[in-house]
């Protein structure tokens, strides 16, 4: 039997709490891990162009037989690939790779000072009017840079950031929720950091479960997050839709809100913004992407 999904409502479409993250998945393992996810029950799925798997997910949705229609498919465009014109030549790309007509959305990758933001979000907007996404939004985008595209396209729908019990995204989630826009969680497992600490495994035995369901649980449940797992395993696929139905209970709930003071961010290029909180910074890396 499977587990329902659950859903965030938006004046314009539902999109499901919890996803399907592809970074680091390639070739058939890619392939095999999309189409069966779509066939447990899985209805989101998050790549990129910087992922190099674009095709590989579309083969895996050609594969699992879902009809696209059912599919909410999000891709990014590429941080060399903001100027308006690149915005829309490489989405075309994309697309083709995807085997698809549209993405449902299409989010800026990271910030890039390089490119005048105006010029990239008309690129976005020039997305919709071609039909070749529903919807846009951006990615790593601190309270600073989310007030200037308020300001030139507040038509954008989300932002895609880190965000797992070990940091907190209050401001932004405020700041979305606030102007009607949700926030789409990567790396919500912090890169398995997750599974080392004694608080998560403490709740995880306390409900037979596991640390991956009930960090999950917690993110899920707080009102505009969605979360975007990655797994290349197809046990952990199905074992991450359990966090759909996990109660956790308000001690639960405060202990897993007071790992928040570790501060400690997994991603963090030596391309990154100005992050909007204080954390412990990792050694750059120019490779790291997610």
């Amino acid at each position: 039997m499977k587990i329902p999904m659950i859903f965030h409502k938006t004046s314009r479409f539902h999109i499901p709490k919890l996803g399907m993250g592809t970074w680091q998945l390639l070739g058939y393992e890619c392939t095999e891990i999309v189409a069966t996810g779509l066939s447990a029950g899985y209805r989101l799925i998050d790549t990129a162009q910087a992922y190099d798997n674009e095709e590989y997910v579309g083969a895996g949705i050609e594969e699992s037989g879902v009809p696209r229609r059912e599919i909410f498919l999000v891709s990014k465009v590429e941080r060399d690939n903001l100027s308006r014109e690149k915005v829309v030549d490489s989405t075309r790309r994309s697309l083709e790779k995807l085997k698809t007509d549209y993405v449902d959305l299409m989010l800026i990758h990271w910030p890039n000072e390089e490119f005048s933001l105006d010029e990239t979000l008309a690129g976005m907007e020039e997305l919709l009017h071609e039909g070749l996404a529903k919807n846009f939004g951006v990615s790593n985008f601190p309270i600073e840079w989310l007030e200037e595209a308020q300001a030139l396209a507040p038509e954008f729908v989300c932002n895609q950031v880190e965000y797992h019990p070990f940091i907190s995204q209050a401001p932004v989630l405020e700041w979305l929720k606030e102007r009607d826009k949700f926030l789409m969680a990567y790396s919500p497992l912090a890169r398995g950091e997750i599974f080392e600490n004694e608080v998560i495994k403490n709740i995880a035995h306390k409900h037979a479960s596991g640390p991956a369901q009930v960090t999950l649980a917690w993110l899920i449940r707080q009102e505009g997050v969605i979360a975007l797992p990655k797994t290349s395993t197809i046990q952990h696929l199905h074992a991450n839709l359990e966090s759909l139905v996990l109660q956790l209970d308000s001690e639960d709930l405060q202990n897993l809100n007071n790992l928040r003071v570790l501060n400690k961010r997994v991603v963090d290029p030596d391309f990154a913004p100005r992050w909007d909180l204080p954390y412990r910074r990792r050694a750059p890396s120019s490779t790291l992407r997610t």
